[in-house]
């Protein structure tokens, strides 16, 4: 592990009221002191008392940069764990550059994406679902992801993974102490109590996985794209989800040309929800370009909202869009139903029965705005199950935690087969201690160097 002195802008990279400048490390109160003058010019920061504030101002060599305050916390009471300064000036890019420049000039070095997070973990400070809970709070675009976040924050995930190891590592260590002492230690109907267990490990696994699929909706949102030929109605549909007019809405088939994206939040849950260009063949070659952009995008959705114009009969462009959409969850909007229609829900649903994904059929009309409330119901139910309540409940939404528990679970399930095929009692040590290592990766106990740099690799520089 770097011991070195780190130092980055730690709010937002825009013109603010307030910007924060972060020195971590063995030298951090030192390399500050160097910038920093105080009002009367005769105080030195490294006489001062942790978790104090100090109002002067910040100079480079002569040149004074700003006004500042400047916040000490000395370690192991910080978020590093390690003596850490913070700046405190105003937001302007220029100021809070020329202070950064001015702190990496007199000792610190600019920090990698996430170091000081990565310094909170590496120095015992927090659980690696706690660094993890960092950035997802950052990037939470819901209530839901937001609490979810705040849960993971305070440990839920980590009290339930420590939970589960320590019965695992407990079972271990009966069964070695067993193995080394078998005079003193009996291991007489253990199987039939060891099996218990294993069943009630197994079951409080699965329910966690089980979450997984609401919290991947939680954290994510669900990806969404509208398709559907010229002129159905597409651009239409989203103007109305959003309720606000950002497509380009005419009766000129083709309007929309490429991908349109926006965000909605619907009942707590996020919808990045994708307008595209009418699937058509054509020979205008930027409207091409948007067609090939659609296909695109629907192979990597969530679900599909295919927009018809129920008034025209389907054409071989139909019957291509639904070639896209056979495999994909999907909503069917028989639109413009407020006109005279041709196509009917028996005969739509007669078309679509060989989808191999959950499909469902709808009546709207963009112009008498009828369907919509049926439409956003719709998406709910088709992908979060059951009641979602954040407060209650650990909710898995990482998918590096899912894999480990999906390996945690599979180690148990050879430990219950073990048990069922009568095989002596160092077999189930084995796979107890891999089910045990599977859950110590999720709270950063059993990773590795490489792993742990992939991860905070993915934070925002500063934090």
């Amino acid at each position: 592990m770097k011991t070195d002195t780190i130092a980055a802008i730690a709010t937002g990279m825009s013109n603010s009221g307030i910007g924060i400048v972060r020195i971590s490390g063995p030298e951090a109160v030192e390399t500050a002191e160097k910038v920093y003058r105080s009002k009367n010019g005769n105080k030195r920061l490294a006489e001062q008392k942790t978790h104090t504030v100090h109002y002067g101002y910040i100079y480079d060599g002569d040149e004074m940069i700003d006004e500042v305050m400047v916040l000490i916390m000395r370690g192991p009471n910080s978020f590093t764990a390690e003596d850490t300064v913070e700046i405190d000036c105003h937001g302007g890019m220029l100021v809070m550059k020329k202070i950064l420049e001015a702190v990496l000039k007199n000792g610190a070095r600019a920090a990698e994406p996430g170091e000081f997070t990565k310094r909170a973990f590496l120095n015992g400070r927090i659980d690696l679902t706690k660094a993890e809970a960092v950035m997802d709070l950052i990037q939470s675009e819901n209530e839901y992801a937001l609490k979810s976040s705040v849960n993971q924050l305070k440990g839920k995930i980590y009290d339930k993974i420590k939970e589960l190891r320590e019965k695992i590592i407990y079972e271990i260590a009966f069964i070695e102490s067993a193995l080394d002492d078998p005079e003193h230690i009996s291991t007489e109907g253990y199987p039939d109590k060891l099996k218990v267990i294993v069943d009630d490990l197994l079951q409080e696994l699965s329910e966690m996985i089980r979450t997984f699929d609401n919290g991947r909706i939680i954290k994510e949102g669900i990806q969404v794209v509208i398709l559907g030929k010229p002129n159905a109605g597409k651009s239409s549909l989203l103007n109305k989800l959003l309720g606000e007019e950002k497509a380009i809405v005419t009766d000129v088939a083709g309007t929309t040309r490429d991908v349109l994206e926006q965000f909605i939040n619907l009942d707590g849950i996020g919808i990045h929800i994708v307008d595209t260009a009418g699937i058509r063949d054509t020979e205008d070659i930027v409207e091409k370009i948007g067609v090939d952009r659609a296909r695109d995008k629907a192979r990597d959705a969530d679900l599909i909202i295919y927009v018809v114009d129920s008034s025209q009969n389907l054409s071989e462009d139909d019957f291509k869009i639904m070639d896209l959409m056979s495999d994909k969850k999907s909503i069917i909007l028989l639109n413009k139903s407020d006109l005279n229609t041709v196509i009917s829900m028996e005969y739509m649903e007669e078309v679509c029965k060989d989808f191999k994904e959950d499909h469902v059929i709808l009546n709207t009309s963009m112009t008498e705005e009828s369907g919509l409330k049926e439409l956003e119901e719709t998406m709910k139910e088709m992908f979060i199950h059951g009641k979602i309540d954040i407060n209650e409940e650990v909710t898995i939404t990482n998918l590096r935690h899912k894999e480990a528990l999906t390996e945690s679970k599979d180690s148990l399930m050879l430990v219950k087969k073990s048990l069922l095929d009568e095989m002596p009692e160092d077999f189930y040590s084995i796979d107890l201690m891999n089910a045990y290592a599977a859950l110590g990766r999720i709270i950063g106990e059993e990773v590795g160097e490489d792993l742990v740099n992939e991860i905070f690799s993915k934070f925002c520089m500063g934090k």
